[in-house]
């Protein structure tokens, strides 16, 4: 069998318990932290607290060449592991086909991501959100200013009054994550009246809601990553609500008709 579980958000204790035993359980236990990492703990960390040897392997291990995965699968029970949950927002479905194509049972854990986060944290409710979209390091994309992908994906969710959560690029391998304020700034071009709300450290035991107008999130710091922004769309009176008292938001910006 290969399990593919999630790790969670912030460091080796934010797995549950299900997706603990079956890493204690497992003959091989393989994972990858170029889509995301855990920011409060490493590779050792977790091999300490699950008593387990982690054999990391890079987007070509995973997504190219995934054989040593499969074959663990079929020879015994493999676990696969991420940061977050493992089918929100990866490419993991794909090596998940490849293990049911050759005949290896395959299961998910799931585990909390940044998705559920943000929604808990901000008070926003999740039904109210749209389409997610990702903002891009300028130099990711080679062209100037915001990707088409993510104003189409603001605007779309705007006319219809919901919310846009924006994941913010992450070079996991260079240890390289955009920052809310700069994100902010890059947005700010295009939307600098709109109301913004930052999520930083989601998971952690300090993290951070607070909301503003983008012009505004952008002079500011944050702290330490990972961060995220949500735009939001018509908001509920509880909604305003939370936005008030959860992240501070100036309540002009927070007004329901």
């Amino acid at each position: 069998m290969l399990t593919f579980v999630g790790l969670g958000l912030y460091d080796e204790r934010s797995i549950t318990v299900e997706g603990r035993d079956a890493v204690r359980d497992a003959d091989r236990v393989f994972a990858e932290f170029y889509t995301s990492k855990l920011l409060g703990a490493t590779v050792e960390d977790l091999e300490a607290y699950h008593d387990a040897d982690i054999e990391v392997r890079d987007r070509a291990g995973v997504e190219q060449d995934p054989e040593a995965v499969l074959r663990a699968g079929e020879e015994g029970d493999a676990v696969f592991l991420t940061a977050g949950d493992t089918m929100i927002s990866t490419t993991h479905v794909d090596l998940r086909l490849r293990a049911e194509e050759r005949g290896v049972a395959t299961r998910v854990v799931h585990a909390p991501t940044a998705e559920s986060a943000a929604s808990g944290l901000t008070g926003l409710q999740n039904y109210r959100f749209g389409k997610a979209t990702t903002l891009p390091f300028e130099y990711a994309h080679g062209a100037d200013g915001v990707p088409a992908s993510v104003t189409d994906a603001v605007d779309g969710n705007r006319g219809r009054g919901l919310h846009t959560l924006v994941y913010l690029d992450i070079k996991a391998r260079n240890d390289e994550y955009m920052t809310a304020d700069h994100a902010a700034d890059l947005l700010a071009d295009d939307y600098g009246d709109l109301l913004a709300v930052v999520v930083a450290r989601a998971g952690s035991p300090d993290p951070l809601v607070t909301a503003d107008r983008l012009s505004e999130l952008a002079k500011r710091d944050f702290g330490d990553p990972l961060h995220l922004l949500v735009i939001p769309g018509d908001l509920h009176h509880v909604e305003a609500d939370a936005l008030r008292e959860l992240a501070g938001a100036p309540s002009e910006l927070v007004a329901v008709e």
